[in-house]
């Protein structure tokens, strides 16, 4: 067991060789200093989100017109529909259990409305279970999917972790050439062909993964767009290639989410998840959005897909700039203060 953003001491090289034990990963957090500089620099990123939010409690009174302008803040930091008027409701419900006479005090009881949703997507994210854990990253084009695996990847090689790169991503050779950069950076192997099959590529990797004992073995795909519908299946074949290269693979769907599209970042969930099956999401870019209240929304949408029987749809990571420090595990209750700060 490991946990990120952490640096540990060396490990002797027989312990690097040992078992890894069956244990999930706890939700963990960088060291104190560097987490707390993060939380500023979320608080900064979704100012813009916030600043609308937060200028409805600049009144004197609790009324109708405080909700109504609510309403429309959560709206406009594209909270969507459904999940503002969740919020609303709730909200409501605690301002009457609270007896809250202060508009501050709503805002403050916003605040625990928002946490308590999110607060599903709060989850730990799973290495040890398998080896290789296998992880497939997809997303639209642009939404910073190779550049989020680079630092994901560093981090586990931070801790220690063996991990093996594939370059499936053929279409685009840039695409390749970075994944190259962040893996030389990283120390690690990558597996890459030049103009080969994505699918056969990723299965190449899962064996060479599993005959070099590498504790994580990490597929990059194609950017497309989810009206592309070839290549929506060609994802498909990716993923059901990867589980005949090793039972019960792949052990993570990652879908890479620009924050910045607001409302479209659910759409792309919903597409994805449909597809693939999602297990997880990176959220990134959230430095300067106006639409850091999607997140609500993805909630909202994860807490009716576990009430139709399937499971939460956990954040693991959120990203606020191009640093690798900027990638860090998503915390309900800090995203919640940042947004209405």
């Amino acid at each position: 067991m490991f946990s990120f953003f952490k640096k540990k001491p060396a490990t002797p090289p027989d312990a690097a060789s040992a078992p890894l034990a069956v244990v999930p990963l706890p939700v963990a957090v960088a060291p104190e200093p560097e987490r707390r500089s993060w939380v500023d620099k979320l608080r900064g990123g979704l100012r813009k989100t916030g600043s609308s939010i937060a200028q409805v409690f600049t009144g004197t009174q609790i009324d109708d017109a405080l909700y109504e302008e609510l309403e429309s803040a959560l709206l406009m930091a594209d909270a969507g529909v459904k999940a503002t008027e969740f919020l609303l409701a709730d909200l409501k419900r605690r301002v009457k259990d609270a007896k809250a006479t202060e508009p501050q005090a709503v805002k403050g009881l916003l605040a625990d409305a928002l946490a308590d949703l999110l607060a599903p997507l709060e989850q730990a994210l799973r290495v040890g279970e398998h080896r290789p854990t296998v992880m497939m990253v997809v997303g639209v084009n642009g939404a910073g999917k190779t550049t989020s695996i680079g630092k994901l990847t560093r981090h586990l090689a931070d801790a220690h972790k063996k991990v093996l790169l594939a370059a499936a991503d053929t279409f685009r050779a840039a695409a390749r050439e970075q994944l190259a950069v962040w893996a030389g950076r990283n120390q690690v192997e990558i597996v890459s062909q030049d103009g080969g099959d994505p699918a056969a590529v990723t299965f190449d990797a899962v064996i060479a993964g599993k005959a070099r004992g590498c504790d994580v073995v990490i597929a990059d795909t194609a950017g497309r767009l989810t009206t592309q519908l070839h290549l929506m299946e060609e994802l498909k074949k990716i993923r059901r290639v990867i589980a005949k290269a090793q039972d019960g693979a792949p052990h993570e769907v990652l879908l890479v989410v620009d924050g910045n599209t607001g409302q479209n970042a659910l759409t792309q969930v919903q597409v994805f998840d449909e597809a693939l099956q999602l297990t997880g999401l990176i959220i990134t870019k959230l430095d300067g959005t106006a639409k850091g209240g999607v997140l609500a929304a993805v909630a909202l949408w994860s807490r009716e897909r576990v009430r139709a029987g399937g499971r939460s749809l956990p954040v693991y990571f959120i990203g606020v700039g191009e640093k690798l420090e900027d990638l860090q595990t998503f915390s309900a209750r800090e995203f919640a203060q940042a947004l209405l700060a």
